[in-house]
């Protein structure tokens, strides 16, 4: 395990070496900037998508839909950032109870 450990370590410090050894004409390229931007997004959204859906190796559907269904709604309306967290939590939990 600590070898896999170790390998994932040196290759991610040689992707971002990588990364930082990339000319600045390549980097200012308007599809690398956009796609830059956009990757964190896809990552969040992965990882909503599996925490929200998934139950070990099953796909299931229970309280935490509603909540990420009212955080979406809220995000809709523009709600403060706090509003929506618990706000989601609180629908969750309140689907739980029924």
């Amino acid at each position: 395990m600590w070898t896999a450990i170790l390998l994932a370590c040196a290759g991610c410090y040689v992707l971002k070496l990588a990364g930082l050894s990339l000319p600045e004409r390549v980097l200012s390229h308007p599809t690398v900037e956009r796609v830059a931007d956009l990757i964190p997004v896809a990552l969040l959204a992965a990882l909503v998508a599996v925490q929200v859906f998934s139950n070990g190796a099953a796909l299931t559907v229970d309280a935490r839909v509603l909540g990420l269904g009212f955080a979406v709604v809220a995000l809709l309306l523009r709600a403060p950032f706090l509003v929506v967290v618990v706000g989601a939590a609180v629908v969750a939990a309140l689907a739980r109870l029924v």
